[in-house]
């Protein structure tokens, strides 16, 4: 079934009133076409590249669960998210894929599909250029236009998953790569005009200085195929001259240092516009870390946690009914495999927040992904470990009064 089916097919009778020929629905809309994305850089840069793929995967790997109070639960729109939001594709592949969207064109967009009860049926992703954010003008309300194989459609926004970078007016979120076309033109050029250098650069590896007097072309002739023949078939390593000859020897550097300069910019600029630390693209120049711990929390809190909290917001506003909502129903990400240390933190921490009454044993168990114990479920305090229920005059050397 194809896109405009597929429209036609999910609203009903919201899609007829769609179905309007463009010239008299397109003055319902304002703005309409303000910003021309033709032209979009592609991710050739190795560099960007890199951000993208970090991000992107980073997102996909999150374990995604539907929480009510705390506790997760299963439903049929978990199991989609979890096992596959449309018949071709994983859950990971499919928020990698929205994700890499999203970084490279500024929005990433997933139609939602509903069955005859409204209730999410599967998610399609679209394609950026393909997806406009249009505000009708009377009501206010956000619709987006999708250019299908017959003309133009419309998809009121609580049917279509929206990521986007920041934006100011329009709804429509900045691609970085256009923030970035600068920066890629400046690398660009500059890696160019290097290997050209070495491609055509001075091929002289000798310089032969005679103080007899002027020769004729003949006599330098022969004297410039005598020492070519030695430099090419003489495998000594010892130069016979004249006396009055002199060889020197020239010298220069494969690569212009400053490449490498360039290069590291071109990493700070980027990590800066995908709100990354420059460590995590191989800049290690500022980094003062004293654990891979601490390199990974940056990452979390200044990279991950805004994008994450943007994906919660948008499924739980886009694919839950008000009463879900109400009850405290929502999507989470976890974090928590990001934040783990190495072996003897994870330890300290657990054993800290079992002794404190943070965690079940189980819990902990549960971290590390190992089956629950009979008897694990319960709080303890330090102490003898007595369980938070156990009464005060059970516990061994407490004194009552």
């Amino acid at each position: 079934m194809g896109l405009i089916q597929r429209i036609k097919s999910l609203f009903g009778t919201r899609s007829q009133t769609m179905t309007k020929s463009l010239g008299e629905f397109e003055k319902w809309f304002n703005p309409h076409n303000i910003f021309d994305r033709s032209g979009q850089l592609d991710a050739t840069n190795e560099t960007i590249f890199s951000a993208v793929s970090r991000l992107s995967n980073s997102m996909a790997s999150l374990p995604l669960k539907l929480y009510r109070e705390y506790q997760p639960v299963r439903s049929p729109i978990a199991q989609l998210l979890e096992y596959g939001p449309n018949p071709n594709m994983t859950g990971f592949d499919f928020i990698r894929t929205l994700e890499a969207f999203r970084n490279t064109r500024g929005n990433g967009y997933a139609l939602i599909e509903r069955d005859s009860r409204y209730q999410v049926k599967a998610l399609w992703l679209l394609n950026p250029k393909k997806v406009k954010p249009v505000q009708e003008r009377t009501t206010k309300e956000l619709w987006y236009e999708i250019e299908g194989e017959d003309g133009l459609y419309y998809v009121h926004n609580m049917d279509m998953i929206h990521v986007k970078h920041f934006h100011t007016l329009g709804y429509e979120g900045i691609s970085p790569l256009d923030v970035l076309r600068n920066t890629i033109n400046y690398d660009s050029q500059v890696k160019q005009f290097s290997l050209s250098q070495m491609e055509s650069g001075i091929k002289a590896s000798f310089i032969l200085k005679l103080n007899n007097g002027l020769l004729n072309d003949d006599k330098k002739k022969a004297l410039l195929k005598n020492f070519s023949d030695f430099y090419a078939k003489n495998g000594s390593g010892v130069i016979v001259m004249d006396s009055g000859q002199d060889l020197k020897e020239l010298k220069q550097d494969i690569i212009d240092l400053k490449v490498f300069e360039v290069e590291r910019i071109t990493r700070s600029r980027v990590a800066a516009v995908f709100s990354m630390p420059p460590h995590m693209l191989g800049d290690f120049s500022q980094t003062s870390f004293s654990s891979m711990e601490q390199q990974s929390l940056e990452y979390v809190q200044i990279t991950l946690l805004p994008i994450v909290r943007m994906y919660e917001q948008e499924f739980n506003r886009k694919l839950l009914t008000s009463s879900d909502q109400y009850s405290g129903t929502g999507f989470k990400f976890n974090m928590n495999g990001l934040l783990r240390g190495d072996t003897q933190t994870r330890g300290e921490f657990y054993f800290k927040g079992i002794r404190s009454g943070w965690f079940t044993p189980n819990e902990v168990r549960a971290f590390e992904e190992l089956p629950p114990q009979a008897g694990g479920d319960k709080l303890f305090l330090s102490g003898d470990l007595y369980p938070l229920d156990t009464p005060l005059e059970a516990r061994k050397g407490v004194k009552t009064e």
